[in-house]
């Protein structure tokens, strides 16, 4: 469901307030970033330090959802299955439901209690159901995230409550964003939620956008004192689409107020409808079940809040009455254990920590204007690779790296892409060029990439090509 009524604290003009690339006065200057992307192409229309490593706070639980949409897609659970609420789950700190260890709640309420209350212990519920214990469930956080081409993203725990090496940027978070819509289209409407009713309790959604900005349809708010009051956001309007993240405000209130602006002075800039880039992903069928449901990990107690809101902003909570769907029941689901990550996926997950990754963050206040590349596909893909007609075939030396710098699904146009790379940037020109044939649901697509390179020149050939416009990232042959 989409909210057409357009506030007008909210109503801002193109002309009225710029947005600079510089950190505004709603946000902390050493945890602002931002990006605004075009739903329906990819392209980014405006960024500020997106490349910039942040604490996602309760935007972690997006992924969260975006995992428990993977099980409820393949089958394996149905919006009536009930997820068991463990001790360590119940031991969560606020924001949460209250729910007892013990106690049980179904999928659907589930969804809900994440979306608006942005529930710890309904977070860490799912990743328990899913996963066998939480931390194998962020070992698949992580892996998925790489797989969509969220690089520079490390999941620590489901919820998002602080822990100092859980990381994304405002970039990963786009992507996600735009993954989430165009993979799950059936479950996007959840995140347009106002309001959820549970045991007799109406609980607010946390996004005051909904409602309040013309086109607005969710998606997640988030906030510690380590990260800040962030914002990813989704907008439909008269055949325009954008994701759009704020990172580091300073307050809930004028966090959205920056958000708003930013929808207004880009929602112009966005395409009229077209065929949307994909973001591609892997399937969790590449993950065996456990022989038995892991332990769930203790977690100290923090004295920070994930989605808790300061007292001057503090969000009153209403009573109301509950009323049950008398819907047909839905078929039976398919029998679930948890699903649990490869010890090769485990082993890589744990050696992660920002120290090793080479992250690196981007000037200050120097937007990159352009362009947001395809993500790695679906591990379950038929991949063809085949070297383009100029180059003869050979394989990239094991231990190198490659850049990925786009994809199409026409074959000549593929090849015209690698031409214009290797015409920028002269370190290419020693590179295997390779165009990478992916088939996926009776669709074809030819991923471009160059590889068979160190990881200095890797790292500067992207960002050559950055500047020049065509993005791109790095990944390990």
């Amino acid at each position: 469901m989409r909210h057409h009524h357009f506030g007008r604290h909210y109503r801002v003009r193109h002309a009225e307030r710029p947005i600079s690339s510089s950190a505004p006065a709603e946000v902390e200057p050493g945890k602002y970033s931002a990006i605004v992307v075009d739903a329906n192409t990819g392209r980014e229309l405006w960024g500020v330090n997106e490349n910039a490593l942040r604490h996602p706070a309760s935007l972690t639980k997006v992924m969260t959802l975006y995992l428990l949409f993977e099980q409820l897609q393949k089958g394996n659970l149905t919006m009536a299955s009930r997820i068991p609420i463990s001790e360590h789950a119940a031991a969560q700190e606020p924001s949460k439901l209250g729910a007892p260890a013990g106690a049980t709640i179904s999928v659907e309420d589930a969804i809900k209690a994440v979306v608006t209350r942005s529930a710890n212990d309904v977070a860490v519920a799912i990743a328990e159901k899913i996963g066998g214990s939480e931390s194998n469930f962020c070992a698949l956080m992580t892996h998925r995230a790489h797989e969509l081409g969220m690089s520079r993203t490390l999941y620590r725990d489901a919820s998002g409550l602080p822990n100092d090496e859980q990381l994304t940027t405002a970039h990963d978070l786009a992507v996600l964003g735009r993954a989430m819509q165009q993979r799950f289209p059936q479950y996007f409407h959840f995140f347009s939620l106002r309001e959820f009713t549970y045991n007799g309790r109406v609980i607010g959604n946390h996004d005051h956008l909904l409602g309040r900005v013309d086109g607005v349809d969710g998606i997640k708010t988030g906030y510690t004192r380590g990260s800040g009051f962030n914002l990813l956001t989704s907008v439909h309007r008269d055949g325009r689409a954008l994701v759009a993240v704020v990172m580091g405000g300073i307050s809930g209130p004028s966090r959205d107020r920056l958000m708003a602006r930013l929808i207004e002075t880009h929602i112009a800039d966005a395409s009229v409808g077209g065929r949307a880039t994909r973001v591609a992903e892997s399937s969790a069928d590449d993950y065996a079940p456990p022989p038995s449901r892991a332990p769930a990990r203790a977690i100290p107690v923090r004295e920070e809040v994930a989605d808790a809101t300061p007292v001057s902003d503090a969000e009153p909570q209403g009573e109301g009455d509950d009323s049950e769907d008398d819907a047909a029941p839905p078929p039976a689901p398919r029998a679930v254990r948890p699903v649990k990550p490869s010890a090769a996926i485990l082993a890589k997950a744990a050696a992660l920590d920002p120290s090793k990754l080479g992250w690196r963050a981007g000037p200050p206040g120097k937007p990159l204007r352009r362009g947001m590349a395809l993500r790695k596909a679906h591990a379950e893909e038929t991949r063809v690779a085949q070297a383009d007609d100029e180059d003869a075939p050979q394989k990239a030396r094991k231990g190198g790296w490659s850049i990925q710098i786009g994809a199409t699904d026409d074959a000549g146009k593929a090849r015209r892409l690698l031409q214009r790379a290797k015409s920028r940037i002269r370190t290419l020109a020693l590179a295997h060029a390779v165009t990478e044939k992916v088939r996926k649901d009776g669709d074809t697509l030819y991923r471009v990439r160059f590889a068979g390179l160190d990881s200095a020149s890797a790292a500067k050939a992207c960002r050559d090509l950055k500047h020049g416009g065509l993005d791109c990232f790095t990944t390990r042959d």
